[in-house]
C-alpha cells in the first residue's frame, strides 16, 4: 500500500519520543503514514482544519496523542466519524498521566475515542493495523505475522528458563 491511511498526530513536539513508538511499528511494517504536530489550545484553527479535512482524506485512522488535559483525540473525534485512537501521554506537569487518561476515557457519549495504556503508541499503531485488516487482508496478515513471532519469542523465553533454572536465566538476561 502506497496510500497513507493512518495519520499520526500529537499536541505537542514534547510528546514525539512517546509517538515515535507508533512510528516505528509502522515504519516496521513499511506502512506509510503522515505525521504533524497540532496544539489544540494554541493554534486550535489548524486542529480544526485537519479534523474537517478528514473527510476528503485518504487517512482512514488517526493516532492521536496527548498530554495534560489531552484534547486533542476528542477534538479530532468530535469533527469526523473515521476512527480515532487516543495515547495518553505522561508530560513533565500532568499528574502521572492520570490527567491525559481521564480526559480520553470520560469522552462523552457519541464522541468516541479508543484509548490506549500510558503511553503505549507502539499499541496504538498496531490497533490501527487491525481496524485497516479488515478493508486490506495484507494488514491483517502482517498483524497475525507479528503476533505469531511474539508468541514464539515467549516460548523461546519458557522454554529457556525451564531449562536454565531461575539464576542462570537470570544470569543470562541481565548481560
Amino acid at each position: 500500500m502506497n496510500e497513507k491511511e493512518i495519520g499520526i498526530v500529537m499536541d505537542s513536539e514534547e510528546v514525539l519520543p512517546v509517538m515515535q513508538e507508533a512510528t516505528k511499528v509502522l515504519d516496521r511494517f513499511g506502512l506509510p503514514y503522515t505525521l504533524d504536530i497540532l496544539e489544540t489550545h494554541k493554534n486550535p484553527t489548524r486542529m480544526i482544519e485537519y479534523a474537517k479535512s478528514l473527510a476528503t482524506s485518504n487517512i482512514m485512522v488517526v493516532i492521536a496523542g496527548a498530554s495534560g488535559a489531552a484534547h486533542l483525540p476528542g477534538m479530532i473525534a468530535a469533527f469526523t466519524p473515521k476512527p480515532v485512537i487516543g495515547v495518553p501521554i505522561k508530560s513533565e506537569n500532568s499528574i502521572d498521566g492520570l490527567d491525559a487518561i481521564y480526559s480520553m476515557l470520560q469522552m462523552p457519549k457519541g464522541v468516541p475515542v479508543a484509548t490506549m495504556a500510558l503511553n503505549e503508541a507502539a499499541n496504538a499503531a498496531l490497533f490501527a493495523l487491525q481496524i485497516l485488516g479488515c478493508k486490506h487482508p495484507s494488514y491483517y496478515d502482517l498483524v497475525m505475522a507479528f503476533k505469531k513471532q511474539m508468541r514464539e519469542e515467549e516460548d523461546r523465553k519458557a522454554n529457556k528458563l525451564v531449562s536454565l533454572g531461575v539464576d542462570k536465566y537470570l544470569e543470562s538476561i541481565r548481560l
